[in-house]
């Protein structure tokens, strides 16, 4: 197509790069933009009801393909509400590029209808971000935004005034050759390979940490874990890297995992931490010798006091260490951290049960039915608070399915925007949205974006009727909850009533088979699982201060004529 304006030459990069859609909700300042669009069979305009859905879906594709994903937005409003979204892609380290349209050139510093200044507004959330001012710059700052999405994994944001779109631009465009930097290998010189192996087999007891850092690498470091005879435990972003067809497996720490993965890393003389910036302080141990592998240098150190710190591929790294270690001979921690493990895990199972007519439904079960009827390679995504428990809890990986959430920025709202575009991205593949109540009526317009897309989504919601983990929140500081009830709808009626599958389910006895026939369908579906509110979802080290919480929240209760919320919670968690 000739190259008339730039939007064109923008568009054209894009192309070129590997683009194939652009999500986000039209503008008169997108104009140009769309217009280009509209002329190629290769890409496409795809239509969201609100820019943050359009970020979310853009950050999820891009994590699912590994490639650039671009998003857009209108002047003012329209690309400010792309920033939660940006964020998390940012926060994730997944490439993505974000078209902030602008007010007419002549206009900017005027006080203008809808002014705002993006390039101040998304420079934090972002690697590069750039007003064009003029045509003349267009060719060079789509390349650096392009490449540095790429290269350093993260967001790149281009303003662009509506006019300066359409203004006359010419020249060659860059191919994917010169767009596209190819990521370099990076591996510790052999002194400091020499030195972590050195302190590696000091350790008697020796446990390894993995994070996200570890994608791609899962049989390398399952060959160290095996020459080591230590205990593998998982920050919630490795666990779709390195859980499964690990028979050194003791699950995952922190605040939604489990006593064996929290003890394993506390019995340890020696932590090797793998692609990991996990943020909880409390969760390390006080005495063990701690080493680091990251690629980002600024992540050593930045959690706990390192021995020893490389910047390096996870991959690449370990397989240069593994020649220069010596077969472990002492496997007593590892066993008795697999046995704790399987204890732990016993437990967990032990609550993901539901029996007809035991209502509410427990959503332990629920995260279970869905595993049990998912495909051996659906894409889950799911809400913060407690669908990612449920889902970090009862979801198996297997190398094949995949894991989304915003598990570094935390924002409500993500899971059914990220299934829309990692819907988009594979059209064919099973994608699955656990969806907090909460969370689902934040963003709930975009339901009506399946519908219109014809996207085959599956979503099935936590229906407890509150916010649920800051209820918890609230509990464990010894406060009264307040502000987290939710008077809800039956969101399977209101599925139905825009033309989608759904159904609702208030007894464990009909919930396999609502999940199947949902699962099934051919379309989008929406499950409504009315849950159990007062479900307790412990941390697998209860910290002093969480007792005395609440202890003084079930005082508080009691004082406040709230007793019967006491009893509830009783009920629901003491006689399991």
């Amino acid at each position: 197509m000739a190259i008339r304006n730039v939007a064109d030459v923008l568009v054209e990069t894009l192309a070129n790069a590997g683009v194939r859609r652009i999500h986000g909700v039209v503008g008169d300042s997108l104009n140009g933009i769309t217009e280009s669009l509209r002329q190629r069979k290769e890409m496409s305009w795809f239509h969201y009801r609100h820019e943050e859905a359009a970020a979310f879906a853009a950050g999820a594709e891009s994590q699912l393909t590994g490639q650039l994903a671009v998003c857009a937005g209108s002047c003012g409003p329209g690309n400010l509400h792309l920033i939660n979204g940006l964020y998390d892609a940012q926060r994730s380290r997944t490439p993505v590029l974000a078209i902030a349209a602008h007010i007419p050139s002549v206009e900017i510093g005027s006080g203008y209808f809808q002014e705002t200044h993006p390039q101040n507004l998304f420079q934090e959330c972002s690697h590069y971000c750039e007003l064009v001012s003029s045509p003349s710059q267009i060719h060079r700052a789509a390349e650096i935004a392009v490449r540095t999405a790429v290269a350093q994994r993260g967001v790149s944001v281009l303003v662009i005034p509506g006019d300066v779109a359409l203004a006359e631009a010419s020249g060659p465009v860059a191919d994917a050759a010169s767009l596209l930097p190819v990521a370099p290998v990076v591996v510790p010189s052999p002194d400091q390979l020499d030195k972590l192996a050195e302190l590696l087999a000091g350790g008697r007891k020796v446990t390894l940490f993995c994070g996200r850092g570890c994608a791609g690498a899962h049989d390398t470091v399952m060959r160290l874990a095996a020459t080591l005879k230590a205990p593998v435990v998982h920050a919630l972003g490795g666990k779709e890297h390195i859980e499964w067809d690990n028979p050194n497996d003791v699950g995952m720490t922190g605040l939604i995992g489990y006593s064996s993965g929290y003890q394993a890393m506390m019995d340890c003389d020696t932590l090797l931490l793998l692609g990991t910036d996990f943020p909880y302080r409390q969760f390390f141990p006080d005495d063990a010798k701690i080493c680091q592998i990251d690629l980002r240098g600024e992540n050593l150190g930045r959690r706990c006091k390192l021995d020893l710190g490389l910047v390096g591929d996870v991959g690449a790294t370990v397989e240069a260490l593994l020649p220069r270690l010596q077969p472990a001979r002492d496997d007593g921690h590892l066993k008795a951290s697999l046995a704790h493990y399987r204890k732990a895990r016993e437990g967990l199972d032990e609550l993901a049960t539901g029996k007809p007519g035991q209502k509410p439904i427990h959503p332990q079960y629920v995260a279970k039915v869905v595993d049990q009827v998912a495909s051996e390679d659906a894409v889950f995504a799911c809400d913060v608070g407690t669908p990612t428990i449920w889902a970090a809890r009862y979801l198996r990986m297997n190398g094949r399915r995949r894991l989304l959430g915003s598990f570094v920025h935390g924002s409500m709202a993500n899971a059914m925007p990220q299934a829309i575009g990692a819907q988009t991205a594979y059209p064919k593949r099973q994608v699955v949205s656990l969806s907090g109540d909460g969370g689902f009526a934040m963003l709930m317009g975009d339901l009506l974006t399946l519908i219109q897309h014809q996207l085959p989504v599956k979503i099935v919601v936590f229906n407890n009727g509150t916010l649920g983990f800051v209820e918890l929140e609230m509990k464990a500081a010894g406060f009264l909850p307040v502000g987290v009830a939710l008077d809800n709808p039956d969101f399977a009626a209101m599925a139905r009533a825009v033309g989608i599958h759904g159904v609702r389910v208030e007894d464990p006895g009909d919930l396999e088979t609502a999940v199947r026939e949902a699962f099934a369908h051919d379309g989008p579906a929406l499950v409504d699982v009315v849950t159990n509110r007062q479900e307790l979802s412990m941390p697998p080290k209860i910290q002093l201060e969480q007792i005395k919480g609440f202890s003084l929240w079930a005082l508080r209760t009691v004082m406040n004529g709230r007793g019967d919320e006491l009893i509830e919670l009783a009920r629901s968690n003491l006689r399991r």
